[in-house]
């Protein structure tokens, strides 16, 4: 007897969004108010509300949802606890241009879980934090220039829109050109931005050595929130503080994902290094607009006195309502935990049933916010990344995403997990996995089928 054949999930029809891309289109760029969400026409969706793991579109389709607005849900949608905190607080008001009292209780609570924050300041978002930290590292230091790392992305202004352009390298040696990520980024910044290679203390080194006298800050994530989720090796890490010290520069820990999801102290508290100046946004308010910067105390206090800072919206009284609660969350309660299993399970879930099929694979990264890449050894950097074959996971995430699993269609963006993720997500996530892997494997293009077959065998690429 013939073993019976599974019954697939059909994909999901996108009629209402759509119908609605088209109306957006008339009146919007893309359709979108951010070029990340768009996914082409037929494909861009259009959220109606979330719950909890999960989120609706506007054809009733749902999905579970691994995304979360790029990390910042960590509780789930609409978590009820934090939502309330929120509405308490907006009966204070919305905006005065003056302090109020939840600021310094905020604050106290940010300084109390990432002792590197001796003092604190409040922006809007991961870009304005960031782009504070480092006006702040120029003023304290009186030096202008600065260093990122291969892979790492540190927001939407111009000082930070630079990369390595891999696709056009030609010597390995000297590596490649810089160029922006797209128009409209003035040419003169090039001389001051430097980019060393992820994971390479030497590199960096190299560059101090020969140019600390001009530079303010390394800018580095701890781990690569915009690249699979590559972490830094541990060593890596307390080389690039140990440098920074040595040389006169300071350091910028850019925890605008990290920060309160990978540890209650974030990566700081993971890694056992403390910054000079951090950042914290995505996970502080559980989805409200608010982030952090943090720093000793002797660089903090420059603020106001000769660096400015600021912002209308800055420590907006319904965020700071919502910030404390969420904070308050993952400082006394086991959500943490229960994140870090739950990926740690569907990690587990997804080995499975890759193995199965002799397919290599590794994961990166925090089991909270992790990278699938295909490929036994796991990417160290940017350019194991670049350099890699990521045919499998694209024509993959299409199909886990037309049949109820939000993941990011980009391979360069983690899996997000919130504590709403329970069992009855998983199991769903697990066999939609499965599903969508044969489809994949049963649809990939002859000359890629061909190229790869030592890979589909289990012999890595």
């Amino acid at each position: 007897m013939n073993a019976p054949t599974r019954r697939l999930k059909p994909a999901y029809k996108l009629d209402k969004s759509t119908a609605h891309y088209k109306r957006a289109l008339d009146v919007m760029p893309l359709g979108v108010s951010s070029n990340f969400r768009f996914w082409g026409e037929g494909k861009t969706v259009y959220v109606k509300r979330g719950r909890g793991a999960r989120i609706w579109d506007l054809d009733d389709n749902v999905y579970v949802d691994y995304r979360l607005g790029y990390g910042p849900a960590i509780l789930g949608h609409c978590h009820p606890e934090v939502d309330a905190a929120a509405r308490e607080g907006q009966q204070v008001g919305t905006v005065f241009a003056l302090g109020t009292e939840r600021e310094v209780a905020v604050a106290e609570l940010i300084r109390e879980m990432v002792p590197a924050a001796e003092l604190v300041r409040f922006s809007n978002s991961g870009t304005e934090a960031v782009m504070a930290a480092l006006r702040l590292a120029r003023g304290f230091t009186g030096k202008d220039h600065y260093v990122t790392f291969e892979g790492s992305y540190h927001g939407l202004f111009d000082a930070a829109m630079w990369t390595a352009d891999m696709a056009n390298m030609t010597d390995p040696v000297k590596g490649p050109e810089i160029v922006t990520y797209g128009k409209g980024v003035p040419q003169l910044i090039r001389q001051l931005f430097w980019q060393v290679p992820y994971n390479d203390a030497n590199r960096l080194e190299t560059v101090l050595k020969a140019h600390a006298h001009n530079i303010a800050a390394v800018l580095i994530e701890p781990i690569l929130g915009n690249c699979c989720g590559i972490p830094s090796k541990p060593e890596f890490l307390r080389a690039v503080r140990e440098l920074c010290t040595r040389y006169g520069v300071l350091m910028i820990m850019d925890e605008v994902k990290t920060g309160f999801r990978v540890a209650r102290g974030g990566a700081q508290q993971l890694y056992g290094v403390r910054a000079d100046i951090c950042t914290m946004a995505k996970a502080v308010a559980n989805g409200y607009p608010i982030a952090a910067i943090g720093g000793r105390e002797e660089i903090m206090r420059k603020f106001g006195r000769g660096i400015a800072h600021g912002g209308t919206y800055t420590a907006q009284a319904m965020s700071l309502a919502a910030a404390e609660r969420t904070l308050t969350v993952l400082r006394d309660t086991s959500a943490l935990g229960d994140i870090a299993a739950y990926g740690q399970d569907m990690q587990k879930g997804m080995e499975r049933i890759l193995s199965a099929r002799g397919i290599p694979h590794s994961f990166t990264g925090h089991p909270s916010m992790s990278g699938l890449f295909f490929r036994e050894t796991p990417p160290t950097n940017y350019r194991d990344w670049k350099a890699s074959d990521y045919t499998f996971y694209d024509q993959l995430a299409g199909k886990l995403i037309a049949r109820g699993v939000m993941c990011e269609p980009d391979s360069r963006e983690p899996w997000f997990i919130s504590a709403a993720n329970g069992q009855s997500c998983l199991d769903e996530t697990l066999n939609v996995f499965e599903e969508a892997v044969d489809l994949t494997l049963g649809e990939l293009p002859a000359d890629h089928a061909n190229k790869t077959a030592p890979l589909m065998a289990g012999i890595s690429s």
